[in-house]
C-alpha cells in the first residue's frame, strides 16, 4: 500500500513546505482520503485515476478543495466522481457546500457522459470494497460526526484516525488487525494546550501517549499528522520526549510504503 499525504503549503518558489494547514491522503494513485488539499496536490497521473473519494468529517481544512476539484474535472469526467462517506456527513456537505449557494449541487448535475458525483454511503462498522481496498469507518470523538478508517489490501492494514479526541473503537479494530503496518493520528496542539485540544476534539502529545496504550501491536509506524503550523516545533519536540521510537512525523509528498 503506497501512502502519501498531499502537501498543503508551498514557498514562493513552489517548493513543499512541511507545514501542514489542510489534510488530503492519496493511496497508490486511485484512492483518495479527504479533499482538503486534493485540487492543490494531485499529479496529472491522480487526476485522471482518482475517482473514488472518502470524507472522514465535514471539517473546512479536510473538503476545502473538494468542489474545485469537481469543478475542475466537471467536462472531462466519463464517470461520476464517487463520494463515500457516511449519511451525516453528506447531510452536512449537501446542506453547507453543494447547497447551490456555496458551491452548486453537484450531485444533481450531468455533463455530456453523464453525472459528475455520486454519494455512496459508509455505514459504520461495515466492512466495503472500493478499488482493491476493503475499509471499515469507525465512529471516532469529534465535535461533528467523524470517522476513523481502518483500510486494508492483500498484504497490510493501516489505520487513518482523523481528528479525534480520546476515542476506542478504532483501537480495538486496530488489534484485530493482523497485517496492521502504521497508524495515522493527529497531534495538533502542545501539551499546555490540553484543555483547547480537548474541547475542540484533537491530542497532545500527552493524550496520544496514552491513547497509544490502547494499541497492542509493538512493531508498527505511527505516523502523527494534524500538527498545527503555529505549534509544529513544539509539538515536535514533545513528540520527541515521549521516547517511542515508533512515532514520527509525516512528511507532506512523501510516499510511504506498506
Amino acid at each position: 500500500m503506497r501512502i502519501k499525504l498531499l502537501p498543503s503549503s508551498y514557498d514562493v518558489e513552489g517548493r513543499i513546505l512541511p507545514v501542514q494547514r489542510l489534510t488530503s491522503y492519496v493511496l497508490d494513485d486511485l484512492l483518495a482520503v479527504d479533499a482538503g488539499s486534493l485540487a492543490l496536490g494531485l499529479n496529472a497521473f491522480q487526476r485522471e485515476h482518482v475517482r473514488d473519494i472518502v470524507i472522514t468529517h465535514s471539517h473546512i481544512d479536510h473538503i476545502a478543495t473538494l468542489p474545485i476539484l469537481i469543478d475542475e474535472l466537471f467536462v472531462s469526467l466519463k464517470a461520476p466522481l464517487r463520494i463515500h462517506a457516511t449519511a451525516a456527513v453528506i447531510e452536512l456537505l449537501e446542506t453547507h457546500i453543494f447547497n447551490n449557494k456555496a458551491y452548486p449541487r453537484f450531485s444533481e448535475l450531468s455533463n455530456s457522459h453523464g453525472a459528475v458525483m455520486r454519494y455512496c454511503p459508509l455505514v459504520l462498522g461495515l466492512p466495503v470494497r472500493i478499488a482493491h481496498f476493503q475499509i471499515t469507518a469507525v465512529e471516532v470523538n469529534h465535535p461533528v460526526p467523524t470517522v476513523g478508517l481502518i483500510i486494508s489490501d492483500e498484504n497490510s492494514t493501516v489505520v487513518f484516525g482523523s481528528d479525534s479526541a480520546q476515542t476506542s473503537e478504532v483501537w480495538a479494530l486496530a488489534n484485530q488487525s493482523p497485517n496492521l503496518k502504521a497508524v495515522l493520528v493527529e497531534a495538533s496542539y502542545p501539551n499546555e494546550l490540553e484543555v483547547l485540544a480537548q474541547r475542540s476534539g484533537h491530542l497532545t502529545p500527552a493524550s496520544l501517549k496514552a491513547e497509544l496504550q490502547k494499541l497492542r501491536a509493538e512493531k508498527v509506524h505511527i505516523l502523527a499528522v494534524g500538527l498545527k503550523p503555529s505549534y509544529r516545533e513544539t509539538i515536535i519536540r514533545e513528540l520527541g520526549e515521549l521516547g517511542d521510537m515508533r512515532i514520527s512525523v509525516m512528511d507532506p509528498g512523501r510516499e510511504y510504503v506498506f
